[in-house]
């Protein structure tokens, strides 16, 4: 985390789910010591963590954000979800959330996991949900779909988590032959097909130094409307399985792809939008270093 923060990373992304509080303790060390040595000021960072759905009760979101902030030694989390639907009603967990808004021990609340139903659910009880962090890749589409269009007609960014597909999409041929002429790894290039979406953001996992600096970079590129087509219509290579393609399918593709030339991937002006480095977040979600803001089916096929 302290050589993310050296990168340029500012938002970072946790829970009390993730080593049963564990990472919390985690980012709360590197960041007291980032903030000793002045490689960053408090009000530069994002943090963002998420309460347990059996804690998200009245009473519980309070004692389990109060259990979060020391963990991280702030008095107060950027962010703070429900990590998804669970036991307790939702309208005690909201107005549970927005009594820690109010008390300023959150800067503002969300939630994570929720479908459309969900979202619709919570619409009807509260106008204010910041975020909804869920599960979209090029390997996994679903939220695309009918999730997406929901959240952006409702002025809601959504936090896509394993924007690489876990992994899965950093080996995958086809991708590596139509990133290859932009410079592209092809874990750069799906994670820069999910920032190209209005109103995502991604928060990828890395537990290298150089998959930090590759998705920072990653984060700056902007692709043209006929790389993002090629990505969207490969699912013929079998991108969740991330499967070899073959010397002839990789012949194919390297002529599919003649055209493609850097200017179509350009970093962006200075002017502008906001640079897309500050939606993506180097994730740590427990001790064994597993290590915003900016479908009708389920977000994801499990809580994370």
């Amino acid at each position: 985390m302290r050589s993310a923060i050296e990168i340029g990373y500012r938002l970072f992304d946790t829970a009390e789910m993730y080593g049963e509080g564990g990472a919390e303790e985690v980012v709360g060390h590197a960041i007291a010591q980032a903030l000793r040595a002045g490689d960053v000021r408090r009000d530069e960072l994002f943090i963002v963590s998420k309460v347990y759905p059996h804690n998200a009760s009245r009473l519980g979101t309070a004692a389990a954000c109060a259990r979060s902030r020391k963990r991280v030694g702030l008095d107060r989390i950027d962010l703070y979800l429900l990590h998804w639907c669970g036991e307790h009603a939702l309208a005690d967990t909201v107005a549970a959330l927005h009594e820690l808004v109010q008390s300023g021990h959150v800067g503002a609340w969300g939630v994570s996991n929720f479908d459309v139903e969900d979202m619709r659910e919570l619409s009807a009880l509260a106008p204010d949900c910041a975020a909804n962090q869920v599960y979209f890749s090029l390997g996994q589409r679903g939220a695309g779909f009918a999730l997406l269009p929901w959240l952006h007609s409702a002025a809601i960014p959504l936090m896509a988590y394993s924007p690489i597909a876990q992994g899965s999409l950093a080996g995958h041929r086809a991708l590596a032959a139509i990133g290859e002429p932009l410079g592209l790894t092809a874990a750069q290039l799906a994670l820069a097909w999910v920032l190209a979406k209005d109103g995502v953001a991604a928060i990828p996992k890395a537990v290298k130094a150089q998959h930090l600096r590759d998705n920072f970079a990653a984060a700056g590129v902007v692709l043209s409307a006929d790389v993002l087509r090629l990505c969207a219509d490969i699912n013929g290579f079998s991108l969740h399985a991330a499967v070899r393609c073959g010397a002839d399918e990789r012949q194919a593709l390297e002529q599919l792809c003649r055209y493609i030339t850097r200017p179509p991937c350009r970093p962006r002006r200075a002017s502008g939008p906001a640079p897309r480095q500050a939606q993506t977040v180097h994730r740590t979600v427990c001790v064994r270093a597993r290590p915003w803001p900016t479908n009708g089916c389920s977000a994801t096929p499990r809580p994370r």
